[in-house]
């Protein structure tokens, strides 16, 4: 009886206590916070769809971006890497970093999906015009993270941690001769400030019906180089080639031995490797043998040290066979995106809230894809998580729909309100990890 009055006394301290702690993540309706977005999504989506932007060129995009950002209370940084974006949700209550992350650029595709919002844009690329159409999904991608930041904001007050949005220019590469993408936005300091304890990000995708999403755990998306072998000969009539050295017919000799070395000097049973060549350049006429040729490519691998070692075979090689022949072969090789590897972690701890959400039918575990994601540098940085979202409807099967980078990728705009559910779900549940 006598601790009634200390109890008494307390009871006012406990509560404010209470009501400091965080709501748990199952007290917010992650349904109706979607839902509220919805529309809004579709309709930001089609506009973004109907202007697209190419690479370090997403001016109006960025610009609409940062005046939602602005317009929900955020505190926004914009010109990021060229035209990048980000905006800072500040929690009420104390909390964990996380980061969401999107990517805002199109493609140098003519559209032929007969929309009535179709792209019906131009842009000079490769010193050439082409039509340009987000014929990967970005606008999706915009208008879900937009949609995910305005859910947010309505509930700032009861939400622990703060959440950065990241909105990534130039995703599918820059322009020849600029910087940008991912590594650019984390040079310019995009997590210097602000750390985050984990990153997440999507990606819609043609192979996988609306409704559903998948990941792996570990390495799922491909390193990408982009090479260029320079092999030197010397010019002379075609008519008399043995008065010069052929770059032709050596460039020939390397292709067919590229496919050796995967074939017969990497183990793809532990890693998969593509090694492509992708274009060949050389010659003028039809009776001069050139003096240079250059065959360009890309090398996909799941692990960096494969990587290498695939690079150092190849360049080896080339350099064989094309001194053997009296010429010289150098490799030039840039890294367009490491590996996108799902932290195992992190995986481990998302898979059933992704189950709870979807059930576990809508929930696939993926194979590794050779595509590749310049989100790998920001889960270079931070535990990561990157998954992909159905957007193929019941009408068309996903073995045989357009592939994303196809002029005719048609999106099933279910895959907004999915895409956004499973980044709310993913962001309030790391939230509300003590």
């Amino acid at each position: 009886m006598r601790l009634l009055p200390n109890l008494r006394l307390r009871l006012p301290l406990l509560l404010t206590a209470l009501l400091a702690l965080p709501l748990p993540a199952a007290a917010f309706d992650v349904e109706a916070l979607s839902r509220s977005v919805d529309a809004s999504m579709v309709e930001w989506r089609r506009d973004i769809h109907q202007h697209p932007e190419l690479g370090n060129r997403e001016v109006r995009t960025s610009a609409k971006v940062a005046e939602h950002l602005r317009a929900l209370g955020l505190e926004v940084k914009t010109g990021i890497a060229h035209t990048g974006v980000t905006g800072l949700l500040r929690g009420g209550k104390p909390g964990p970093k996380i980061a969401l992350r999107a990517d805002m650029d199109a493609l140098p595709v003519t559209e032929a999906t007969g929309l009535p919002f179709a792209s019906t844009a131009t842009a000079e690329y490769n010193g050439q015009t082409t039509g340009v159409m987000h014929a990967c999904g970005h606008d999706a991608h915009v208008a879900i993270l937009m949609g995910v930041a305005q859910a947010l904001a309505s509930i700032r007050e009861e939400l622990p941690g703060e959440v950065l949005f990241v909105f990534q220019p130039a995703e599918e590469g820059p322009p020849h001769g600029e910087d940008g993408g991912a590594r650019m936005m984390l040079a310019e300091g995009v997590f210097d400030d602000f750390q985050p304890a984990a990153v997440y990000g999507l990606h819609v995708w043609a192979q996988l019906p609306v409704g559903t999403v998948g990941f792996r755990g570990g390495p799922m998306l491909a390193s990408s180089d982009r090479w260029v072998l320079k092999i030197k000969g010397k010019q002379t009539h075609g008519s008399r080639p043995w008065g010069g050295v052929d770059p032709i017919s050596i460039a020939a000799q390397i292709v067919v031995a590229s496919h050796g070395i995967i074939a017969r000097q990497i183990d793809i049973s532990r890693s998969p490797v593509v090694l492509t060549a992708g274009a060949i350049r050389g010659g003028i006429r039809f009776n001069i043998i050139p003096d240079v040729v250059e065959i360009e490519g890309t090398l996909r691998t799941f692990d960096m040290e494969v990587r290498d070692d695939v690079l150092r075979r190849f360049e080896r090689t080339a350099k064989a066979i094309a001194e053997a022949a009296g010429g010289s072969a150098e490799l030039m090789v840039k890294n367009n995106a490491p590996v996108t590897a799902n932290h195992v972690g992190l995986t481990r701890r998302v898979r059933p809230w992704l189950v709870e959400l979807f059930g576990a039918d809508q929930v696939v575990e993926m194979p590794l894809q050779t595509i590749a994601e310049d989100f790998s540098e920001f889960a270079n940085r931070s535990e990561g998580f990157f998954l992909l979202v159905g957007s193929t409807g019941p009408e068309v099967h996903p073995n045989t729909a357009p592939n994303n980078h196809s002029p005719e990728f048609l999106l099933h705009e279910d895959a907004l309100k999915h895409g956004s559910r499973a980044l709310l779900t993913l962001a309030l549940r790391r939230l509300h990890e003590q």
